[in-house]
């Protein structure tokens, strides 16, 4: 029980630091805090797989092995599907403004740089993790980088342009991410802590 919910509490810490990172965060400070929640999750593991099954009757403790391992698996899928709607989400409700005045702000024209800013989200938040910049090839179809001038084109499909636009709503994105992780591992803690304290042998 103590090293269960001693690392779920790990694991809430880590997300709540993980909040407080800044955009430009330093690495060593990143990887302390992923490796803050690898021990988090190490901890945790083990002794509730151990709680698990020593709750059951000894012939029951495959049945118990099979249910443990269906939900963690089950969990791990839908997490993804979840944290990815929330990521979504976040980055629904401040990218497109960002987006708009970042274009209008290097000549394009108000009604493209709209219509551009309200397509979804999604192949934004994949073109951040590859670390692609999809300013040319959205605009590409309006034929509006030919109508600028050379150093506002050169400025939208730099290398410079999408991170700076993207990084503020991105990160809001991760603030609804890692609050409601937090708040998830903090309500396992307190599950782990309450739960039942007989123990079969």
């Amino acid at each position: 029980r103590l090293f269960a919910t001693s690392g779920l509490v790990l694991v809430a810490g880590a997300f709540l630091g993980l909040l407080a990172l800044p955009v430009n965060f330093s690495y060593p400070l990143f990887a302390a805090l992923l490796l803050l929640s690898g021990i988090g999750q190490g901890m945790f593991s083990a002794p509730n797989t151990s709680a698990i099954m020593s709750s059951v009757e000894p012939h029951q403790r495959g049945v118990a092995s099979g249910m443990r391992s269906t939900f963690q698996n089950s969990g791990t899928a839908l997490s993804i599907g979840v944290f990815f709607s929330l990521m979504i989400s976040g980055l629904s409700t401040s990218l497109p403004q960002t987006l708009s005045t970042s274009l209008q702000a290097q000549g394009v024209p108000a009604a493209t740089a709209t219509g551009i800013a309200g397509l979804p989200p999604v192949s934004t938040l994949f073109a951040t993790f590859l670390g692609e910049n999809p300013t040319g090839h959205l605009l590409a179809p309006t034929g509006v980088l030919n109508t600028l001038p050379p150093d506002h084109a050169a400025t939208l499909t730099g290398t410079l342009f999408f991170p700076n636009v993207v990084a503020g709503p991105f990160h809001h994105g991760l603030v609804t991410v890692f609050t409601a992780a937090a708040t998830m591992a903090v309500i396992a803690a307190i599950a782990s802590l309450l739960r039942g304290r007989h123990q079969r042998t």
